[in-house]
């Protein structure tokens, strides 16, 4: 956590609650989760768990539809993107851990795109720390949390399933790729 930090951050369980009473009375029986690797993943399959719907749950690695690609090139962890359903005229709720400038989204988006025309996208963020470069806008969100340009926010997964926010100084993540 940054030093500065004056108070603490909320607890991710606590989040992961008040979005699935949010998102509860939003869905359809044939509405389709599908979470945005890693963070969003991991939120994702607590929310299809919790929710209990119907269609399998999909997930997207945006790594090819970054606006950023050429400048960060291919990444080690790249992660085949999985929509087992067809997503053509259904709802469909893309979730991330961590919404920031909206360019994650919008790679999200595009992708999403490929598979098909969704008959509606909603958006379920765990944390909005602000900061948007693109006109993105969560339906749902777990908690808005202000933090400096300076700082990523983290969501972290325990071996037992249990999920964690953490602050970093954005110079110590960014030194380690």
């Amino acid at each position: 956590m940054a030093a500065n930090r004056k108070s603490p951050l909320p607890d991710a369980e606590q989040l992961m609650t008040a979005l699935i009473k949010q998102i509860k009375g939003n869905i359809k029986p044939g509405t389709g989760i599908i979470g945005i690797f890693t963070g969003g993943v991991w939120v994702a399959e607590r929310l299809h768990a919790a929710l209990g719907t119907e269609v399998p749950l999909g997930t997207i690695d945006i790594a090819f539809y970054r606006d950023d690609y050429v400048r960060r090139g291919l990444q080690g962890n790249v992660k085949p993107s999985d929509i087992p359903f067809d997503v053509n005229d259904r709802d469909i709720i893309l979730v991330d851990d961590v919404l920031y400038t909206g360019r994650t989204i919008r790679a999200a988006l595009n992708e999403l795109f490929d598979y098909g025309r969704p008959g509606c996208v909603m958006l379920a963020a765990l944390v909005d720390r602000g900061g948007r470069q693109l006109p993105v806008a969560p339906q749902f969100v777990g908690a808005e949390l202000k933090v400096s340009d300076d700082e990523l926010v983290s969501l972290e997964r325990e071996p037992d399933g249990a999920m964690q926010l953490s602050i970093k100084p954005r110079a110590e993540v960014i030194g380690k790729k």
